[in-house]
């Protein structure tokens, strides 16, 4: 991913914030047979390996499991995004020289991807995933609340997937490289926005 400097994030904070608030991820793996990509919901498990390891799993069907990888794997979270109008720029009144960009947040991870089909381990990839996702509502649903047989016959179509993470590519291009009065009617134009992605973005555009 081309990063220029105005817009690479090293902050490991901000990354792992990223990678956990992102509801789907890419898997995308490089094969003998030509690139696989498939989108997943994806959970990090932060206390494995330097900068974590990802979860997560596959239908059985999908060809990408039975493909071995060449190379590393390489997961894509996708944070808030939106189009910015040249129209917000203070910028704009004084010299019109302003064009439309897109502002947006990009971590690539990669990583060596590891595919299995141990029930017990399938079994805890599913709990722990459906666990993120359930754990805010009023009445989570849990795997066990499903019939234990049913479940099982459940397993035998997916395939897990584990990835330690090597490294992150982070991209957090909120117009950091406008001035102050630039960067304050973006901020104002995306809060006032109908989008709620939109509203969401305004959030991240730094107001100095």
């Amino acid at each position: 991913m081309y990063i220029p400097p105005a817009f690479r994030d090293d902050d490991i904070t901000n990354i792992i914030a990223t990678v956990k608030a992102a509801r789907l991820a890419s898997l995308v793996t490089a094969t003998a047979e030509g690139l696989i990509a498939t989108p997943l919901p994806m959970f990090l498990a932060e206390q494995e390996g330097e900068f974590g390891t990802l979860y997560a799993h596959v239908a059985r069907a999908n060809s990408q499991w039975k493909n071995p990888p060449v190379g590393e794997g390489m997961a894509i979270f996708m944070g808030p995004d939106a189009y910015i109008t040249p129209s917000w720029y203070a910028t704009k009144q004084e010299t019109g020289k302003v064009v439309p960009t897109w502002n947006y947040i990009a971590i690539h991870a990669y990583g060596n991807v590891e595919f299995f089909d141990d029930d017990s381990r399938l079994l805890d990839v599913i709990t722990r995933l459906t666990n993120v996702h359930e754990r805010e509502r009023a009445n989570p649903w849990a795997v066990d609340d499903a019939p234990a047989d049913f479940i099982k016959s459940q397993l035998k179509g997916i395939v897990g997937l584990r990835m330690p993470i090597s490294r992150f590519d982070s991209k957090r291009k909120m117009s950091q490289n406008r001035s102050a009065a630039d960067r304050a009617g973006v901020i104002e134009g995306l809060a006032a926005s109908e989008n709620a992605n939109d509203r969401a973005a305004a959030k991240f555009v730094p107001e100095w």
